[in-house]
């Protein structure tokens, strides 16, 4: 639809991740960083670029805040669509809401990489009325 947005991280962080440089451990870099697998995003290629995040980096877990989306009376269904690659064992990564004004977040999607060192496809509905980040 109209209000859609892409985020490839090719020339930037787009607008989704505003606060990644507050948060430790994730760097955006491509396949030929030298740092390891995946040695390319999701369609092979090594020079495209991702968000990576490593424990090496000194922390056990790391945090990525979206933006606010902001519902409308007439769209309030959001599908986030992403790829993920999980490469360590007992590694799991989460996806959470947070809808204001509450401060909680709520766990709406985890996997424990049972696939593990290998790019997954999936997608995430959101049905709310209110004011939300991801």
């Amino acid at each position: 639809d109209s209000s859609s947005e892409k985020c490839d991280f090719e020339t930037d962080l787009c607008r989704t991740f505003p606060e990644l440089n507050l948060k430790p451990g994730w760097i955006r870099r491509n396949g030929r960083s030298g740092l390891g697998p995946p040695y390319s995003d999701h369609t092979g290629n090594d020079t495209a670029y991702f968000l990576s995040w490593t424990s090496e980096m000194g922390s056990s877990s790391a945090t990525l805040r979206s933006h606010a989306f902001l519902p409308t009376e007439n769209e309030h269904i959001c599908q986030i669509e992403f790829y993920y690659w999980i490469g360590q064992i007992n590694a799991t990564l989460m996806v959470g809401l947070r809808e204001h004004p509450e401060n909680t977040i709520k766990n709406i999607w985890q996997d424990s990489g049972k696939r593990q060192n290998q790019w997954i496809a999936n997608m995430i509905t959101i049905n709310s009325t209110e004011k939300y980040e991801v």
